[in-house]
């Protein structure tokens, strides 16, 4: 056989490390291409000269492209007969990426674990970007739940890796050459700096956007991701094609420019978890918490810890979970993660 069904659960072995076709040289076409499937306008990824006033050689791309990126190739290799993605952890952006950058990537599979009804899995992965230089721009863990092609296949040892709840701020890869001393907050959007911002403040991000089926398979197709949910309707019973789980995430970023346009730069995603399936008609609104803040060694440059969530349909109210512990229904994302952003 010279196609490729996709691995399924026990396929995989601990330890096992993987490198994904196809490296990807990234240009401006991809830029414009986010910024027309998003609502995307935070100043540092749009303009070479705001971005050269802080410190910058030129606008990099927007994180979240580089993310998606080495993301799509990883689908044919961990996730092509995936039945969800669970979670993220450990996610760390460690260099800008530029136009005229080629990024490929490589995973470890760090755990395994077999679920009790014997038809799947949970398999956890390490995942690289890597540039032409060899150098890692960002690296992440993820966990996802693989069908069985085999049933008898016997299950593996458990092992489910220790991962941190938080990654340090100290430890955060601040870009070369970043500093804030001179930073436009006209240009910007907004006057807003992490001091006017307090520990436990909700932001209702006010906007919503209604996902239509062309613009969400436009944006999985932009970023190679061949994971047959999201694009073959005879996948699911219910005859739906599922929407990308990075599609929301980018969605509901660019939504929060509204109350955090100065939130410039995604350091670090230390949880995420898609926590209900979302479908072409849902319309996406979203609203963050503040839950940390802390200086760098950047001058001027400090960060802020978020929680971001997007929901479905109504207004944002601020619910995320119910008594019993369980995402409300309309919740789509709840990601963690930190951002840069001037002091």
């Amino acid at each position: 056989m010279k196609t490729n069904s996709g691995r399924f659960f026990e396929d995989y072995t601990v330890g096992q490390v993987i490198a994904h076709a196809v490296p990807r040289t990234l240009s401006g076409g991809e830029r414009a291409l986010y910024h027309a499937l998003y609502p995307a306008r935070h100043a540092l990824y749009s303009s070479d000269e705001f971005a050269e006033s802080c410190g910058l050689a030129a606008a990099p791309m927007d994180d979240l492209i580089a993310f998606h990126t080495v993301f799509g190739k990883t689908v044919p290799d961990i996730s092509l007969n995936a039945i969800a993605n669970l979670g993220y952890a450990e996610g760390r952006f460690l260099k800008p990426v530029f136009a005229g950058d080629t990024l490929r990537s490589v995973s470890e599979v760090i755990g395994l674990k077999q679920n009790s009804n014997g038809k799947s899995g949970v398999v956890w992965v390490r995942t690289k970007g890597i540039n032409q230089h060899g150098e890692t721009v960002l690296e992440y863990v993820r966990w996802v739940m693989v069908r069985k092609a085999n049933l008898d296949a016997p299950a593996p040892d458990t092992v489910i890796p220790k991962l941190s709840d938080v990654v340090d701020p100290s430890t955060l890869a601040v870009p070369e050459g970043l500093e804030f001393l001179r930073y436009d907050f006209t240009a910007a959007g907004e006057e807003h700096r992490l001091a006017d911002y307090e520990i436990g403040e909700k932001i209702d991000h006010v906007d919503g956007v209604t996902i239509e089926d062309a613009e969400h398979m436009m944006a999985t197709r932009l970023w190679q991701n061949t994971a047959k949910v999201h694009f073959d309707r005879t996948n699911r019973p219910d005859g739906q094609r599922l929407i990308y789980g990075g599609h929301v995430i980018s969605l509901a970023r660019a939504l929060s420019f509204n109350g955090l346009a100065n939130a410039q730069m995604i350091a670090a995603i230390n949880a995420g978890a898609h926590a209900n399936p979302c479908f072409a008609g849902d319309t996406v609104r979203a609203w963050s918490e503040v839950l940390d803040k802390a200086e760098t060694r950047a001058p001027g440059v400090g960060t802020m810890r978020l929680r971001l969530v997007a929901v479905k349909h109504g207004a944002p109210d601020f619910a995320l979970k119910g008594d019993d512990g369980k995402y409300h229904p309309d919740v789509l994302l709840d990601l963690d993660y930190w951002v840069f952003m001037p002091l």
